[in-house]
Parts: structure tokens; C-alpha cells; sequence
């Protein structure tokens, strides 16, 4: 057999079948997850939602609603957060491309129709969208309700605090820094001395000062790695019993958890509602709630066991207080610290630090969503929502499949292999270790032990 050669130059075909190209096997994660969609009838729900955003017969036919959410799942399965690096992913990808239901000749939409698209869908469609999941995750059992874990992490703005002006006169903070220091006696400041002066300047980033002029939504605050960054704050509430995100708020990274809360757990409590309003599957509306030593309060408790909520809230060491003229506030405090200190409240603890944290690693971390790419609460709304909708399909997969990403499947199949190879290595290790029989030794039968229920072989 000669050997071949490549060509170096090559005449391209002019015309080629699509029916002659070969076709892959589509990702068997993708698959699963598209003959679940259809399943429940996504794209009749989407499509029907979606509707008023559309013009009947007017203008070039615009992204359908069915391959846009798809999209947007796509960055939590691949851990994307941009919509560019969506598009290009889609483009790249025959597996992402059967998943979307798009053919070859067809070319995915590219990063503007797909941020453009989100701009015409407002977020209460968005928000649709995921209690149609929650509820698909209800009809499964998935969604329990009884006990609710709140938690919130920061998120970073897309916007630059080197850009921020000021609220009153829109003054940039670089000039600003300039008057301070040729007031100061310094007529031709340099950038190492406005540093200086900046150095020494104490509560220069306070937010009722400064804002973004292109994210006025974004707030100065102290990132998880005590960086400083404008930044958002997305809050969630968690069923423990399942692990399902049953609520998602975004807020003002400068707002305490205790004002933020009672937003996320009334939108919690309408979601739950909601999914109680399809399903004949018990479900409750919240009644105890596992909380940080961040969402402690005497108000905010005091408030919670007035409507009906056994609260299980870390107590910071706070020493003695007064309580005169609170005995409400008195007592659900002192309610709510018998009930941490019980078996129950320590085993509450351990599975919000389980249950309650990943979703953060998953979202945010190996789903991209750590650094937003789009400005203001109700654009990071939208993102945020399609993103906790498909971390509740990944927990709907897993059910089914036992794996709820992409990437976990990969996993299990390097651990079989993994498996296999040790299981082999393991005989292995022992056929070579066996001495080999000698041919005037026979093996013998000893006889039987009153210890040994068997015969011992020599």
C-alpha cells in the first residue's frame, strides 16, 4: 500500500446535498433534554406567551421564541455568560445546532438578534417562563415547599468604577479628585498625586454620590474576595427538601439582606402558589425558613412569626440586649434560638450550607454567571431567571438520566473507564502475585474447622 499524500491545493464543490453530509450523533444530554421540552409542550407555551411581541404579518420574521429561551439555556449548560460567546458556541456546534432544531443551510442567530430579542420580551415573560419550569419540576414531585432557605451573593456589574460621576453634578471622579487637590495647594496634579490624596480620603465610595451614567442600577460595594466593585445583588430562595430554586430576585448590591428577604420570600410564596395551582401534589407555601447570621434581626423576625413562619436564622453573638417595651420582638427571638439550637435547627444548618450554596457555585461559577455582560436590574433579571430555570431542568435530568449538565456526563464516563481500569489493574496485581502451583504439591482439601462454616483450601 502506498502511502497518501495530502493535496495541497484543492477545488471546492460547487454544489453539495445536504442529504450527502454526514450527520454526528447529537450529545445524548441534548437529546434527553429536547424530548423533555417537547414533552410538556415548551414551544406551545413559549410561543403562545410570546405572541404580543410579535407583529402578525408586518416585518422580516424575527427569532423564534422556542430557539431564543433555548439560547439562554445554553449559557448555564455550557457556562457562558455573554450572548456572544452564546452565539458563537451555537455556530460551532452541531450537537447545540440539532438542539435548537436548526438544519444546515440554517444559520443560528447571531449575538445582536439574540440581544435584541431580549430587549423585546419584557421580564415578566422571562419570569413566565421560569414558574413553567418550577411547574413541570412540581408535577414531578421536585417541589416540596414545607422548608425554604434564603441566601444572596453579589454579582460584577458590567460597568467600570473608574467611570462612575457624581449625582449632583455629573462630574467625573478623576476631575473631581483634581479641585480636591488644587484646593489643597497642588495647581498641576499628577496621577500619583491624586492617588495620594485619594489614599487618605475615607468613605470616598458612597453610593448616594456616585453612580454609573450607562448602569445606574449598579452599586459600589465589597465583592466576596473583599475587592471593590459596582456590582448587583441576586438573592434566591431554595427548597431544601429538594434542592429546586423556587424563587430569584435581583437588588441593589448596597441593600442589607434584611430589607431584601421579605421581597424574595414573597415572590417565593407566588411562585409556590403557582405551582400549587397545577399540580394535585401537596405543596406548601413556605412555613419555616432557614436563613444566615446576615438575615437576623429582632424586626425581621418578629415580622416572619407574625405571619405564620417558624424561622431558623443563625443568631450572631450580639451579648445582652434590652428589650423593654418588645416583647413580640423578645420572644420570636428567643423562639427562634431554642429552635437553631435543636436537633432539628443544626440539621436545618447543615443542609442549607449544602443545599442552599450550590446553587451559587453552579450558577455563578461553572455556569458563567459570576460577571454579568448586561446592564441594569431588569436585563440581569432576565438573564438570571433563564439561568435558575436551567439549573432546575439540570435537577429534572438528573432525575431521569442521573446526570444534570453536559459536562457531568462526560464525568461519568471517564469514572467508568477509571473503574474498569482499577478493577483490571486490581486482578492483575493479584494473578501476578498467586505462586504457581508445583506439579508433585496437588492442592488439598483440609478438613473442615468447627469455626469455619467452609472447607479451607491448601
Amino acid at each position: 500500500m502506498s502511502m497518501g499524500k495530502r493535496k495541497r491545493e484543492r477545488q471546492p464543490t460547487m454544489w453539495v446535498a445536504t442529504t450527502e453530509l454526514p450527520t454526528p450523533a447529537g450529545h445524548p444530554f441534548y437529546a434527553r433534554l429536547n424530548q423533555l421540552l417537547a414533552e410538556h409542550g415548551f414551544e406551545e407555551v413559549v410561543e403562545a406567551r410570546c405572541a404580543p411581541f410579535y407583529a402578525d404579518q408586518q416585518g422580516r420574521p424575527g427569532l423564534a421564541p422556542g430557539i431564543y429561551f433555548r439560547l439562554l439555556l445554553i449559557g448555564y449548560f455550557e457556562g457562558i455568560g455573554s450572548e456572544r460567546g452564546i452565539a458563537w458556541r451555537a455556530a460551532d456546534s452541531l450537537t447545540l445546532r440539532d438542539f435548537l432544531g436548526l438544519t444546515l443551510p440554517e444559520a443560528p442567530p447571531d449575538h445582536s438578534t439574540l440581544s435584541r430579542t431580549r430587549r423585546l420580551i419584557d421580564l415578566e415573560t422571562h419570569r413566565a417562563v421560569f414558574t413553567w419550569v418550577l411547574q413541570c419540576l412540581g408535577d414531578a414531585g421536585l417541589v416540596k415547599g414545607q422548608t425554604l432557605g434564603i441566601d444572596a451573593t453579589t454579582l460584577e456589574a458590567n460597568a467600570a468604577l473608574r467611570s462612575i460621576v457624581r449625582r449632583d453634578t455629573g462630574e467625573t471622579y478623576e476631575a473631581f479628585l483634581t479641585q480636591l487637590a488644587q484646593a489643597s495647594g497642588i495647581e498641576t496634579p499628577t496621577r500619583a498625586d491624586l492617588a495620594r490624596l485619594d489614599r487618605k480620603r475615607r468613605k470616598k465610595g458612597a453610593n448616594k454620590d456616585w453612580t454609573h451614567p450607562h448602569d445606574p442600577d449598579a452599586r459600589i460595594t465589597k465583592m466576596k474576595d473583599r475587592r471593590t466593585h459596582l456590582a448587583h445583588k441576586a438573592e434566591h430562595a431554595v427548597d431544601l427538601d429538594t434542592g429546586a430554586i423556587v424563587a430569584v430576585t435581583v437588588q441593589g448590591a448596597d441593600r442589607g439582606d434584611t430589607t431584601t428577604g421579605p421581597e424574595t420570600l414573597a415572590e417565593a410564596v407566588d411562585q409556590l402558589e403557582a405551582v400549587a395551582a397545577t399540580t394535585d401534589r401537596p405543596i406548601a407555601t413556605g412555613t419555616e425558613i432557614v436563613e444566615d447570621k446576615g438575615y437576623h434581626s429582632r424586626e425581621a423576625l418578629r415580622e416572619l412569626q407574625a405571619n405564620g413562619f417558624r424561622t431558623y436564622v443563625s443568631e450572631p453573638d450580639r451579648g445582652p440586649q434590652s428589650w423593654t417595651g418588645q416583647a413580640a420582638a423578645r420572644d420570636a427571638v428567643y423562639a427562634n434560638r431554642r429552635r437553631i439550637r435543636g436537633a432539628r435547627g443544626k440539621r436545618l444548618q447543615r443542609r442549607r450550607g449544602e443545599l442552599l450554596e450550590r446553587p451559587f457555585a453552579h450558577l455563578f461559577e461553572t455556569g458563567g454567571l459570576r460577571r454579568t455582560h448586561v446592564r441594569g436590574h431588569v436585563n440581569v433579571g432576565k438573564r438570571l431567571l433563564l439561568h435558575a430555570a436551567a439549573f432546575n431542568l439540570g435537577l429534572f435530568m438528573r432525575r431521569l438520566t442521573g446526570v444534570g449538565t453536559p459536562r457531568s456526563l462526560q464525568g461519568r464516563l471517564v469514572a467508568a473507564v477509571g473503574l474498569v481500569a482499577a478493577i483490571w489493574n486490581a486482578v492483575t496485581a493479584i494473578v501476578a502475585a498467586e505462586p504457581p502451583a508445583r506439579p508433585d504439591q496437588p492442592r488439598t482439601i483440609a478438613p473442615i474447622h468447627p469455626f469455619y462454616p467452609r472447607p479451607m483450601i491448601s
